[in-house]
């Protein structure tokens, strides 16, 4: 099983031919209200990817929390232990321009309220095979979270999204660290993918550094840095792209396969992804993840 310990937002989306300037105002071709936050898509994409998968974090006490919690439950994401809290739910304002790319402005709303995980949560957490955690949360939960997870012997992923310094203790507890080309230069101070790959593998055991169009570049304890290929797709939307390889990564992790197929498996999923609008409704299944994978073996 897989447990997501993170955000949950309503994606507020305008679709633009291309993004504002400071100051600047455009019009919009396109507006849409969509479920998302980092963790509801990663707990959805690795729910589409086959896993068994339970949700913990929180949503408000409006109409945006009921929708978030009713999209996570028909998705077939256990939803028992997602808490409701006083006030508004997360948001984030998304714009998307022509060319897939997107920028993306969070308020976290009642994922704020999450200042610690549980006990039914942390009971959760340690039943589960893999843990997956975000930094859209309080890093204070987050890091509570990775170390119950530690102690119980579930393997943990964090993607250090949006990215912030990472305490000492977060680091210590992550099995598996997935960030993009950008968070990982943040991390490091190493704008080299390369040089920042070999960087945070002296710090966790398992680095992939997601890098776009061009695929991913993952290194695994002691074995070397291997660069995983994307497919060549018409880009419509990048906004769930990292969650859904997280999430399928996740899901691939769980069936226990290997480092360097679990992340070609991912690849294809973002690929698939990136080719819809949309967040958690972009996000492809299972069966069609294993047909893009039997289409780029012929």
């Amino acid at each position: 099983m897989i447990s997501v310990f993170g955000s949950a937002n309503m994606d507020l989306v305008a679709y633009v031919e291309a993004a504002p300037a400071l100051g600047e105002t455009v019009t919009g071709r396109e507006f849409r209200t969509i479920p998302g936050g980092k963790g509801a898509n990663q707990a959805i994409a690795a729910a589409r990817a086959g896993a068994e998968v339970a949700f913990l974090g929180a949503v408000g006490d409006d109409a945006f929390g009921s929708e978030l919690r009713r999209t996570l439950a028909e998705a077939g994401v256990d939803v028992t232990n997602l808490r409701t809290v006083p006030g508004p739910s997360g948001i984030a304002q998304i714009v998307v321009d022509d060319g897939g790319g997107n920028s993306i402005i969070v308020v976290p709303g009642a994922n704020g309220a999450v200042t610690a995980p549980s006990e039914a949560e942390i009971e959760v957490i340690s039943r589960s095979d893999v843990l997956l955690l975000q930094l859209e949360l309080p890093i204070e939960a987050v890091t509570a979270a990775a170390r119950a997870a530690r102690r119980a012997g579930t393997t943990v992923v964090l993607t250090p999204a949006p990215v912030q310094p990472l305490p000492a203790e977060l680091l210590e507890a992550v099995d598996i660290l997935v960030a993009n080309e950008h968070e990982a230069a943040e991390i490091t101070g190493q704008a080299d993918h390369a040089r920042a790959l070999q960087e945070l593998r002296g710090r966790v055991g398992w680095v992939i550094i997601t890098l776009g169009s061009r695929g991913a570049l993952t290194a695994a304890g002691d074995g070397p840095a291997v660069q995983v290929e994307a497919p060549k797709v018409p880009a419509v939307d990048t906004t769930a792209a990292g969650d859904t390889f997280v999430g399928a990564l996740a899901a691939a992790r769980v069936e226990r396969q290997s480092p360097d197929l679990a992340v070609r498996f991912a690849t294809a999923a973002a690929g698939l992804s990136v080719q819809r609008a949309g967040a958690s409704t972009s996000m492809p299944t299972r069966a069609e993840i294993d047909r893009s994978l039997v289409d780029s073996d012929a």
